[in-house]
């Protein structure tokens, strides 16, 4: 699973982008983006934005949790009438990964 880190910059130029990134990396970050906010009136940019990435610990599935909050959201059973609603509660049987009651 990634985790996300994203640093905003008031001040844009060579030395804060270089600080930031020399900063992040050595930390375990990975440069992902950097995306500039612009203004109308210049032609530099007001703000950045950096994104970096690192691999997090791996979560794990729990099938059980799932089950218990889908039926909880759909109430136990399907709230809806008409030859859709079955086909709807076995789809989110399947999604669940779980076997039809």
């Amino acid at each position: 699973m990634l985790q996300y880190k994203v640093v905003e910059l008031s001040t844009v130029d060579e030395g804060t982008l270089e600080e930031t990134v020399n900063s992040w990396v050595p930390r375990g970050w990975t440069v992902e983006s950097v995306h500039f906010a612009m203004r109308e009136s210049s032609k530099r940019p007001a703000m950045a934005f950096v994104f970096f990435t690192r691999a997090g610990a791996e979560v794990p599935a729990d099938a059980e949790a799932a089950r218990l909050r889908l039926q909880r959201l759909a109430g136990e059973a399907p709230q809806a009438s008409g030859p859709g609603a079955a086909r709807g509660w076995e789809r989110l049987a399947e999604l669940s990964g779980e076997p039809e009651p």
